[in-house]
């Protein structure tokens, strides 16, 4: 009888795969998120998501 996640477990223990980034992201996007509360569209939630994060070029060309 194997425990339902034992294939989840022996990978995390072999490999030195993190999902740090992942969770990095997602911390910044929920700052985002509760810093801006009520964002009138989807396009001004992510400009605020591309500029916190450092991805918006704002210089003019």
């Amino acid at each position: 009888m194997n425990p339902p996640h034992l294939k989840g477990i022996v990978n995390a223990a072999v490999t030195t795969l993190s999902n740090g980034i992942a969770e990095n992201i997602n911390s910044k996007i929920q700052i985002v998120k509760s810093v801006g509360r009520g964002f009138k569209s989807v396009k001004g939630y992510r400009n605020a998501l591309l500029f916190f994060n450092g991805k918006l070029d704002l210089l003019p060309e």
